[in-house]
């Protein structure tokens, strides 16, 4: 899988990775456009497992419990809740979503590497808009994007479920071939490099990026390229 190491004196610009080709370039939210180690996302993980705990009737281990078998065998915990129990979306996405966001603040850096990235940017999230319009606010990113696809978008039905992105795509009016997806978990990368997009997977070696602590990372065949720090990637890319 090829890795991302910092720019050194060796490298030429012939050598950096090539996007010149991509034209729509499209980002997850959670743990992509922030830190993993922020604590945004285990916040909205122990709001998860309270809504599956009092949804249920179970106390907090056994809800923990259910939650992540719900997410492994569903691709998220609200898609398992759906189907396995017939739930209304709009409480869940609610409550999961009510987090103190004081932790996330502008990065300059980032913000300029993301600005100069020609064509259209788009936001790909299995959270709903509310919630990334109030990430994106935060972070001073929102002028960038020319759209956030959301839960409700996708039709409930979520990454890495095929289905999502082939909607993404026909939303987008673009071809999958003149595009890259960024995303914390590799798993995610799978069909989108199935279609076609550049794949850039950000290893952040938290939990979440590997879809619960029982599921190992995809297979590199499905990663194109592999960095730990997106701003300097981003930085790094010829455009």
């Amino acid at each position: 899988m090829p890795g991302y190491s910092p720019q050194s004196s060796q490298e030429t610009p012939d050598s950096r990775p090539d996007f010149r080709h991509v034209k729509h370039w499209v980002f997850d939210l959670d743990n992509t456009l922030y830190r993993a180690d922020s604590g945004v996302f285990a916040r909205i993980d122990a709001r998860m497992t309270e809504f599956v705990a009092k949804f249920l009737g179970l106390e907090k281990t056994a809800a923990r419990a259910v939650q992540k078998t719900l997410y492994r065998d569903h691709g998220t915990t609200l898609n398992g809740l759906i189907k396995e129990h017939g739930i209304d979306p709009e409480p869940y996405l609610d409550f999961v979503h009510q987090i103190d966001l004081t932790d996330l603040n502008p990065d300059g850096a980032l913000t300029f590497a993301i600005e100069r990235l020609p064509g259209s940017r788009h936001v790909f999230t299995n959270g709903c808009a509310h919630h990334a319009g109030r990430v994106l606010a935060r972070l001073g990113l929102t002028h960038l994007f020319d759209d956030v696809w959301d839960i409700r978008d996708l039709g409930f039905v979520p990454k890495p479920d095929a289905a999502a992105y082939r909607r993404i795509v026909a939303r987008g009016g673009f071809a999958p071939e003149k595009a890259a997806m960024f995303d914390d978990i590799a798993h995610n990368l799978v069909e989108a490099h199935a279609l076609g997009m550049t794949t850039v997977w950000l290893n952040t070696d938290a939990v979440w990026g590997r879809q619960g602590p029982e599921i190992p990372v995809a297979s590199a065949l499905h990663i194109d390229h592999e960095t730990r720090d997106l701003t300097q990637f981003l930085n790094r890319i010829r455009i």
